[in-house]
């Protein structure tokens, strides 16, 4: 059984932790194990779960530390004398990828799963450290074809980049009209139309583009209302957006949470409005279950598998646009399972998990 270093980075609540723990759960974990390396301020580790599957914890000094965190990763990855370091963080996978190479860890594979915006403030930083993505790394994979290109560029396009899909759990992420009774009535949601988001509340996510988008649908449709499950940095910058339109009572807030499934059921069409993404989990696990996505055109259109659920609209477009065009599809889409297309499109954790096993055998 080999041991394979996952060196996350920040394993917050959302698409990298879903992604890595999809396939951690459905991966032949008598062949192989991960053990995560995390940075001291995610908000989201599931030790309990990874503990509970075989796995190990390493909790190391956040990124802004930088020196201290490439020493805690060294030390690890030279006790555990690791064959294999795998990296999810992006082009911040150089200073991970490069302890694990001082620790004499000969496979290093660098994974990208996001892009950037030259509106985000991070991008600056991206820029700088995307030109050493190869400086450490023996190899490299990316979530899909938009996201391998943009950090990886000319490896992509000379075949040297594998692409592994972000995952889900299909069976797990299908319709069922029952839960859908059952939550829409827990929170008083049965006579409304649900328009909602899950996500963290940051710029990536365009946070208040959201609030604005919801306070025109609700001028055309006085029964929706909306359903925001996250947390972030602009969470007070929304709730005084939703104050000054004074929306409060067409809002439900649920803050942080990890039991989302009902919610994918109860929603009529789900906003990722997004400045940038790689390729989002909730829109894979949110079109699985028959639920209309309204992408941002600055989001890869590989993200939606099915044709007749993914809408992609331009960020030059106004609120008002937007609205108008959600109230459109959500009156003319009648509400079915969509999970076998998800799986035949290759979004599948159990079938996926299977492939990775094999991409891991044939290096080590």
């Amino acid at each position: 059984m080999e041991r394979i270093a996952v060196i996350m980075g920040k394993m917050h609540s959302g698409g990298k932790k879903n992604l890595v723990m999809e396939y951690y759960r459905h991966i032949d974990r008598n062949k192989i194990q991960f053990d995560f390396l995390c940075d001291d301020d995610s908000n989201a580790i599931p030790i309990e779960e990874i503990e509970s599957l075989g796995g190990r914890v390493y909790v190391v000094p956040r990124y802004q530390n930088i020196v201290a965190n490439i020493k805690a990763i060294k030390e690890i990855c030279k006790e555990n004398k690791y064959k294999i370091a795998h990296g999810y963080n992006g082009t911040m996978n150089v200073f991970g990828l490069y302890a694990a190479k001082c620790a004499g860890v000969p496979i290093r594979i660098n994974e990208s799963i996001s892009m950037a915006h030259n509106s985000d403030k991070k991008t600056y930083i991206k820029n700088v450290l995307k030109p050493f993505s190869s400086c450490f790394s023996t190899h490299y994979m990316a979530n899909g074809e938009v996201c391998g290109k943009w950090q990886f560029g000319k490896l992509y396009n000379k075949g040297k980049v594998a692409v592994f899909k972000t995952v889900i759990n299909v069976d797990e992420n299908k319709f069922e009209p029952e839960l859908r009774d059952k939550c829409r009535k827990e929170y008083g949601l049965q006579n409304n139309i649900v328009i909602g988001h899950i996500g963290r509340l940051t710029a990536q996510k365009n946070t208040l583009f959201i609030i604005d988008i919801f306070n025109e649908i609700r001028k055309i449709e006085t029964k929706a209302k909306l359903l925001i499950i996250g947390d972030g940095e602009l969470r007070e910058d929304m709730l005084a957006r939703i104050k000054e339109y004074g929306i409060e009572d067409k809002v439900q807030y649920l803050g942080r949470r990890e039991d989302i499934r009902q919610f994918y059921n109860a929603m009529d069409c789900f906003l990722l409005p997004s400045l940038y993404e790689g390729l989002p989990v909730v829109g894979i696990e949110a079109e699985s279950c028959g639920l209309p996505m309204f992408f941002s055109t600055e989001v890869p259109e590989e993200s939606s598998p099915c044709d007749d659920l993914g809408v992609f609209v331009g960020l030059d477009k106004s609120a008002a646009e937007w609205a108008k065009e959600v109230v459109e599809k959500v009156k003319h889409t009648e509400r079915r399972n969509h999970s076998n297309e998800v799986k035949l499109a290759g979004f599948d954790s159990v079938t996926e998990a299977g492939k990775l096993l094999k991409y891991y055998e044939g290096l080590a």
